[in-house]
């Protein structure tokens, strides 16, 4: 029987037992279950929450659950038959399908739309100027349909707009294939036809991509312009070139989810609803901005600027990298970019810096060691000359406050 809503019996309510069936060793599930959680923190909706004490979905108990609902990530292929018939609300989360019979009969169902997302993706980098695109996805499985669908998005997509795009699967991630993966992914990069953007199904994927430009030596994004989905901040700290994410409105996903649970838990039907969910808009970082370089000793030297130019190098370094002379790489720097290499390396360092004031909540004095200055007065000297402010005075006009609890 449905609980009571009425405020004068607030207090006497005991709390609905809702089982949250997510992986959340993942970033787009941990996004969803924060969505979760912040609509029970903005209402008075008081739910006794279980999950696995290891944060993994498991759905070989769940027909012994004795609880009120339910919220599960119905992208596990197990999730549609062990929740089949279950008697108690059940709202499924997951991808959207191009194939309307692809959804679950009679669940409320809270879609990512997979088409606008890679559609954000293309249109970002259409936007940088590029010619010409790829997809790199992952192999079919019952547990990522979601990539399969994101692969006809994209496949649509180079339809509709008659321009050159190829697709890529590469192999399954493992330990033990993992050498031969990358080396089959360095010769697919290698081959294409360049300059290229690709899109990657996750920042998994985007990062894998990463890796094989470093070692293939194929300049990021000169020759090569990458965009990821879910804006991971794992996958921002194991790169050392910042990478272009899209992000998906996970958290809005998981809010949404949780007001139709509990509208279900007081009597209503929710079974033919179905909702695709935007997303929220891109990251935009140095891995897709694009910038036609026609001389390849420039290229080579932005690829190492933007992998070590935090890390104190110096001109010789990159002249020794790019394997000619200081003397050569300067007039190729003057003629292609109007500036010296030291000032690449400086404008890396202080682009990074920015972002780092206006988007972390790291103290001025460790931004400047991250970013390679030598000291915070100096970083506060070159600030002063390059924007007339200082780095307190950038901080105060740019940091984002703190969301509100």
């Amino acid at each position: 029987m449905a609980q009571s809503s009425d405020p004068a019996n607030f207090k006497a309510m005991a709390p609905h037992r809702i089982a949250l069936l997510f992986n959340a060793n993942k970033v787009y599930d941990r996004q969803v279950i924060a969505g979760i959680g912040r609509y029970l923190n903005s209402t008075r909706v008081e739910w006794d929450l279980f999950m696995e004490e290891d944060f993994r979905s498991r759905m070989r108990d769940i027909r012994q659950f004795r609880g009120d609902g339910v919220i599960a990530d119905f992208d596990d292929p197990q999730a549609p038959d062990a929740l089949r018939n279950l008697h108690i609300p059940v709202v499924a989360v997951g991808s959207s399908y191009h194939d309307p019979a692809a959804y679950p009969a009679g669940l409320p169902y809270i879609a990512t739309d997979n088409a606008r997302i890679v559609r954000l993706a293309y249109d970002h980098l259409i936007e940088q100027g590029l010619p010409r695109f790829a997809f790199y996805s992952i192999p079919p499985h019952p547990g990522s349909r979601w990539a399969q669908e994101r692969e006809h998005a994209f496949q649509a997509i180079v339809v509709d707009e008659s321009v050159e795009g190829v697709v890529y699967q590469g192999q399954p991630t493992s330990a033990g294939g993992w050498g031969g993966a990358v080396e089959a992914l360095v010769a697919w990069l290698t081959d294409l036809p360049k300059p290229i953007g690709i899109i990657a199904t996750t920042d998994a994927r985007a990062r894998q991509l990463l890796q094989a430009c470093v070692i293939g030596d194929i300049a990021v994004p000169e020759q090569v312009a990458i965009v990821g989905i879910d804006n991971d901040p794992m996958a921002q700290l194991l790169t050392r070139i910042p990478l272009t994410s899209v992000i998906q409105g996970a958290e809005e996903m998981g809010r949404t989810a949780a007001h139709l649970l509990h509208k279900m838990l007081h009597g209503v039907d929710c079974s033919d609803t179905r909702v695709l969910v935007p997303p929220v808009g891109i990251n935009v970082q140095a891995s897709s901005k694009y910038q036609p370089l026609r001389s390849p000793h420039v290229m080579r030297a932005c690829h190492y600027i933007r992998q070590y130019g935090c890390l104190g190098i110096k001109t010789e370094q990159v002249a020794d990298y790019v394997g000619v002379s200081r003397t050569v790489l300067e007039e190729h720097f003057k003629r292609e970019l109007k500036q010296t290499v030291h000032q690449a390396i400086l404008q890396y360092k202080l682009d990074t810096a920015r972002q780092l004031i206006a988007e972390s909540d790291a103290s001025l004095a460790d931004i400047a060691v991250r970013c390679g200055f030598t000291s915070l007065q100096y970083m506060h000297t070159v600030f002063r000359r390059e924007y007339d402010c200082t780095p307190r005075q950038y901080l105060d006009l740019h940091r984002k406050p703190a969301p509100a609890r």
